[in-house]
């Protein structure tokens, strides 16, 4: 969960995944193909068509004089978290995040370009260099004492194991896990859960659990279809993304644990243009839109459904 840069999170390597073990998977560079080429040399997927997304003119309204007169709205994403916002084979922008800014803009009439910035320069930059920042952002108390923000998305932790569960993970109860080989990512705080609950294991007279940390999410799932690990625990989002790109060859299990909203963020200086980008967020909600964009990235149960400005939350 991006409360700070502690990974880079891209989910690559497309079919290869799926189907062999021998080739190696990239990590953190431009994330490879979704869904690879496809079947019958399919083009790689690349997003979710929003061309049918219609400019709504009370919405347009809403906007105070002059705001996006360029036709553009510019938004900045740290690209490298698939599914979220990650780049594709020739540099392009891509991701579920990608696919709400453009839907917004198509809402409001113009154009988007999602810019890839540093995570941690993002927020600095909303409102002068950038109209908004979409980047998983995870609502903190913190934030929201700095920014105007409007939540979208609830994203947890899940677990995944091989399709059919055959080593019959039950996550539960975390203590069930006590024994079991569970992979993470360095640096997530997946990896901080796991190696707390393999302590609770222990001191409870139990097999330690046997937390095996990668570098890489991908390196991660070709762990566990390789059945070196056991289960892999990840945020619920990157869980089901893997589900997507092995072609079903790793399910998702439990419930998803510890959720938070992610929010766009806007400075607090225009909040008229703030109305309407959050007007512009619940009609895509509304209409099912948004419900469709996370579908075609194999995101199950996290669209929100209220665009609601600066949600409490206890951190």
């Amino acid at each position: 969960m991006r409360l700070a840069r502690k990974r880079c999170a891209a989910l690559a390597g497309g079919l290869c995944l799926a189907l062999s073990l021998t080739l190696p998977l990239s990590a953190c560079t431009n994330a490879a193909d979704w869904r690879a080429t496809g079947e019958d040399g399919a083009a790689a997927f690349t997003g979710y068509d929003t061309s049918g997304v219609q400019a709504q003119q009370d919405i347009i309204d809403m906007l105070p004089e002059g705001a996006l007169d360029d036709g553009v709205l510019d938004v900045a994403a740290s690209t490298d978290y698939a599914p979220a916002e990650f780049l594709d084979t020739d540099g392009t922008a891509i991701g579920y995040d990608v696919d709400l800014t453009k839907a917004i803009a198509a809402v409001l009439g113009v154009k988007s370009t999602t810019h890839t910035a540093e995570f941690d320069s993002i927020i600095a930059a909303v409102g002068s260099k950038y109209d908004a920042g979409i980047s998983s952002f995870t609502v903190t108390a913190e934030r929201e004492s700095e920014m105007d923000m409007i939540a979208y998305i609830n994203v947890g932790s899940r677990f995944n194991v091989v399709a059919g569960n055959p080593e019959g993970v039950d996550p539960s109860d975390h203590m069930n896990l006590c024994g079991l080989t569970i992979g993470v990512q360095t640096g997530t705080a997946q990896e901080d859960a796991m190696n707390a609950d393999s302590a609770a294991c222990t001191d409870a007279g139990l097999p330690a659990i046997s937390v095996r940390s990668y570098s890489s999410q991908s390196e991660a799932t070709t762990g566990l279809i390789g059945h070196v690990v056991d289960a892999v625990y990840s945020d619920s989002t990157v869980a089901g993304y893997a589900v997507e790109l092995t072609d079903g060859g790793v399910e998702t299990i439990g419930e998803i644990e510890d959720a938070l909203p992610q929010a766009i963020v806007l400075t607090k200086d225009d909040p008229q243009f703030n109305a309407a980008i959050q007007a512009a967020v619940q009609y895509l909600m509304d209409e099912g839109i948004w419900e469709e964009i996370l579908d075609a990235w194999g995101i199950e149960d996290a669209a929100l459904t209220t665009a609601e400005l600066n949600p409490n939350v206890e951190q």
